[in-house]
């Protein structure tokens, strides 16, 4: 099974709040997260054409910043992925028609706030930071705000988390909008690429067929 075939499987279990397909997180991107008022489930899609190269940091990253953490695999990585993630992390294995669990994701307790508040826009790390009273945050460069993100204790870790919830589920409008005119450029510029590939195939043709024409003037030069 590949990674589209898996996600359409996954997509209807997501009941209540958003899903957003690939969201940057840290230094990966989440295939899919679910996002409700309460919890934000990541989960990595691994198909049987991809690898488990990238599982180690892929964890790390999703283990600073989501509440839950599932990993959906085919039965082809399935005994290879186990040792390698830690007994919170959930798993399904991708059949043909479902996803079956092979163990249920428990409540992840290594969140941090500065990975957490890095998954929103600076200026809305800002706005909540001088929403709570800490004041100098303005001026403060994306490095600065998360520096102070690690060392104060004025800002409890449930607080940041409602914050980055909320903002995400208020930017899916926005986004899936976003989305819909991608596709639509897409859509608009397909029919120019596959004109461009046709007019690439053809072009080494006529230049071999124009070379196979000149080659008798060029004997009877010679001559």
């Amino acid at each position: 099974m590949n990674d589209p075939e898996i996600r359409a499987l996954l997509y209807p279990l997501l009941t209540g709040g958003i899903y957003v397909d690939e969201l940057p997180t840290g230094t990966t991107r989440a295939d899919v997260v679910h996002i409700t008022d309460d919890f934000m489930h990541g989960y990595e899609v691994k198909g049987d054409g991809d690898t488990l190269q990238r599982v180690s940091n892929q964890l790390r990253c999703y283990a600073e910043v989501y509440d839950f953490v599932t990993f959906i695999v085919t039965e082809k990585h399935l005994l290879k992925l186990l040792p390698l993630l830690p007994e919170w992390v959930g798993v399904l294995v991708a059949c043909e028609t479902e996803l079956r669990p092979y163990r249920a994701a428990r409540y992840n307790a290594t969140v941090a706030p500065a990975p957490l508040a890095a998954l929103l826009l600076l200026d809305e790390v800002k706005q909540f930071l001088l929403a709570r009273g800490l004041r100098g945050v303005s001026q403060l460069r994306r490095a600065e705000v998360h520096q102070l993100l690690r060392t104060t204790h004025a800002i409890p870790l449930s607080s940041l988390a409602r914050h980055v919830r909320e903002r995400l589920i208020l930017r899916m409008p926005q986004r899936l909008l976003d989305r819909a005119e991608r596709k639509l450029e897409r859509q608009r510029l397909a029919p120019l690429r596959q004109k461009r590939k046709r007019s690439q195939a053809v072009t080494p043709g006529r230049r071999k067929a124009a070379g196979k024409k000149r080659k008798p003037a060029a004997k009877k030069a010679k001559k």
